[in-house]
């Protein structure tokens, strides 16, 4: 039987969670103080470059050559990487990755797995996939291990607990394990690295996504700044790394312009505290690292999305999360608003395309101002705004919107085609139009406005 919560369209639930986050002042209070230090940081962080456009073209470029030979690439990169004796899986959809990685599991006994921070084992929904069959499955990510302990989702691409104050948080680990009330960050931190520390050492597994993916070399390349990643790759016995098949660079010297990219625009930073490059599993006088490690290579969708121009240009992401730091729309209704893994903008053009349903997220492609904000700070050029227009152009192809809609807009279009049609009807009937089939879109809080006189006649009567 359907649960209430999936009977309720996607576009309902959406309209309901925004109007709520909306006028919630607390979070509203919450977001803006973070994002302010987003903002600041991420000035900063652009002095590095004496020609940011220069390096985002470039970045868009080498983006776009990947995504046209990426079968190619993405071959390379198997033949590179078992090599050194590690073992690629190719995964259609998050169904059968969960599977692949279950089987790795049994295989190895695995009952406890750390896990670092990655949208993509989000995506596949793994960590209630590993719980439901008996693995403990513990994010490390501080961000993401707030988020697991309070039993939410993620609320940013970067930055999971972005809606939670200090105070917030420090009543989760006040309720969960019995911290004072007030305890600071760093008190905080300090207990939860120990708690982790101990957790490194006993798991039989660890599970990191991969920021890039380097063809030419076979190697996997994780970005971070606590640690916890190269705590996930090196203390457990067996590496699973989770990547989307469009996470693939041509080369390693692609990385000098793509690291420091994702490092200004993600976090601010010049560089992020750790990059790292994985080759394999451990070899022969390699004092550590896992025994066994495994690249799980997963389509879900990406392939649909390939296929589709020239939304296919949104592959070239590299989950920096500048779009939505910059969203008006994200910024007033938060991510959670949107039901999806990926939010903001960059969200609105691919979650549609990823999940094969079209008609049930396509509202997403609706909320955005067209600002073009999105755009503008994307380092590798996806031009986001524009995205969002096809991705509207192609509800309405197939016929997506509501016969109602449609009758309205050749009204509209009709009714705008002459200038004798726009004056002519009297100003009673402009305003009960207004009123009558526009009132509920404007809003419960905001009166519609009224038409006192066409433009032509104010404009007229102003001149005299």
């Amino acid at each position: 039987m359907m649960s209430e919560q999936t009977a309720i369209p996607a576009h309902t639930r959406f309209l309901e969670q925004s109007e709520k986050k909306a006028f919630d002042l607390k979070h509203r209070a919450t977001i803006s103080f973070n994002m302010a230090r987003y903002e600041e940081a991420f000035a900063k962080g652009k002095t590095q470059y004496s020609k940011l456009d220069l390096a985002r073209k470039r970045a868009a470029v080498k983006k776009h050559r990947v995504l046209e030979h990426l079968e190619d690439h993405l071959k390379t990169f198997e033949q590179q990487f078992t090599k050194r004796g590690g073992k690629v899986i190719w995964a259609e959809d998050a169904d059968e990755a969960r599977r692949a990685i279950l089987r790795i599991c049994e295989q190895h006994y695995v009952k406890e797995v750390v896990k670092s921070k990655s949208m993509i084992t989000e995506e596949i929904g793994l960590a209630d996939c590993l719980e439901k069959n008996g693995i403990e499955c513990l994010e490390t990510d501080l961000g993401e291990y707030i988020v697991q302990l309070s039993g939410d989702k993620p609320y940013h691409i970067v930055t999971p607990a972005m809606h939670l104050s200090a105070s917030d948080v420090a009543g989760i680990f006040h309720e969960k394990f019995g911290l004072p009330a007030d305890s600071t960050p760093v008190e905080i931190t300090q207990f939860v690295r120990k708690k982790l520390r101990e957790k490194f050492l006993k798991a039989q597994a660890g599970i990191t996504g991969a920021n890039f993916l380097v063809s030419d070399s076979g190697s996997v390349a994780l970005t971070e700044n606590e640690g916890n990643g190269l705590m996930s790759v090196s203390c457990p016995p067996v590496h699973i790394v989770v990547a989307g098949i469009e996470k693939i660079v041509s080369k390693m010297d692609d990385l000098d312009l793509f690291w420091p990219l994702l490092a200004s625009h993600g976090t601010g930073q010049h560089l992020t505290a750790f990059n790292t490059l994985i080759n394999g599993p451990k070899q022969e006088g390699e004092a550590d690292g896992p025994k066994h490690m495994y690249v799980v290579l997963l389509d879900n969708g990406r392939s649909r999305l390939l296929s589709a121009v020239p939304q296919r240009r949104a592959l070239g992401c590299i989950r920096c999360g500048a779009c939505l730091n910059a969203c008006p729309v994200y910024k007033n209704i938060g991510g959670h608003a949107y039901g999806t893994v990926y939010s903001g903008p960059i969200g609105a053009v691919i979650s549609p395309h990823l999940s094969g349903q079209l008609r049930e997220f396509m509202h997403l492609s609706y909320a955005s101002s067209l600002c073009g904000k999105c755009t503008e700070v994307c380092p590798v050029g996806i031009d986001l705004h524009h995205q969002l227009l096809h991705n509207r152009r192609l509800a309405v192809q197939l016929g997506f919107p509501s016969k109602l809609e449609r009758f309205g807009m050749l009204l509209y279009k009709r009714g705008m085609s002459k200038r004798k049609w726009v004056d002519k009807p009297p100003v009673g009937l402009k305003n009960f139009v207004a009123r009558y089939f526009f009132g509920k879109a404007w809003g419960p809080r905001r009166s519609v406005p009224k038409v006192k006189a066409s433009f032509a006649k104010q404009y007229t009567q102003g001149l005299k």
